[in-house]
């Protein structure tokens, strides 16, 4: 299975990006603590090239501690600084600011020993739709400069934002990349809540959902769902379907005729899953993949 998935906007905002990239002092990367590799666009590393980055691993509140700490890890065994945040609430955002100024500090030393008054860091943010850069902009400037939402594509142009007297930030579109080769960061996306529903099936996506989450966390849909033990996992969509089943059944999605509402149930779980309901949950860790940059 390969999603293709580049609206228009997308186009024109990779093409903005490059544009402007000569302002910029430092990327903003925004990933999703939850799926931080699946989250992560290949494309920025191509656009933004060498230009200093500081990955902000957003929605930490919602992902199991111990894997945030693991993936802040594996990106700073890359020299790639991090900072778990949670822009809802403002978690870790005061940092920010900090955190840019130390990844510039040889370039502000040099202006100061030049006489010269540094300017605020020009900062570029980029991630994909709905990992949550408007709240963080908004957590950021103390009041709502920017459209929220959650559903992507709400951000649909470009705009500088000043914060203080020390920031200025370039908000941009989200950005998905034209195909998902692996059929799992499409799906883990789509559980997210990243990718717009009707690109995929939302029941396929439950149960891929159910697969991940029985081999991580069983206990906890177990307890959540009040199902019986759950196998340690899931190996095909026929026992994920069984599970899905059980779920839609306990929580009375049921047709006239005493049929299960698959659609209906998947529903219920992703809802819950996306609103940190089945507890803080991250479908991905390093582990899991061949990493190499």
């Amino acid at each position: 299975m390969t999603i293709q998935w580049f609206p228009g906007h997308m186009t024109r905002a990779k093409r903005q990006i490059e544009e402007k990239l000569k302002l910029i002092d430092v990327v903003f990367e925004l990933l999703d603590a939850r799926i931080p590799q699946s989250s992560r666009n290949p494309m920025v590393d191509e656009i933004t090239g060498t230009k200093p980055r500081l990955i902000l691993l957003n929605k930490a509140d919602l992902a199991d501690p111990e894997m945030t700490a693991a993936w802040s890890r594996y990106f700073r065994s890359l020299g790639k600084e991090t900072l778990a945040i949670d822009a809802n609430a403002g978690t870790g955002v005061k940092e920010i600011s900090g955190k840019a100024r130390e990844l510039l500090r040889d370039k502000i030393q040099r202006q100061v020993d030049k006489g010269m008054k540094p300017r605020p860091v020009r900062a570029l943010i980029v991630g994909i739709p709905n990992v949550g850069k408007s709240t963080l902009i908004n957590r950021l400037a103390g009041r709502n400069i920017a459209v929220t939402g959650d559903r992507p594509g709400v951000t649909k142009g470009q705009q500088w934002i000043r914060f203080g007297g020390d920031l200025e930030l370039l908000d941009t579109p989200g950005i998905l990349w034209p195909k998902f080769d692996d059929p799992q960061a499409g799906f883990r996306l789509a559980a997210t809540g990243a990718i717009k529903e009707d690109v995929l099936h939302i029941d396929e996506v439950a149960c891929f959902v159910l697969q991940e989450l029985v081999g991580r966390y069983g206990f906890v849909l177990a307890e959540r769902y009040g199902l019986e033990e759950l196998p340690p996992e899931l190996p095909d969509m026929q026992s994920a379907i069984d599970v899905l089943e059980n779920i839609g059944r306990r929580r009375g999605c049921l047709t006239g005729g005493g049929h299960v509402d698959y659609e209906k149930a998947a529903g219920i779980l992703l809802r819950e899953l996306r609103a940190g309901k089945l507890g803080r949950i991250t479908l991905e860790s390093p582990d899991d993949f061949e990493l190499g940059g």
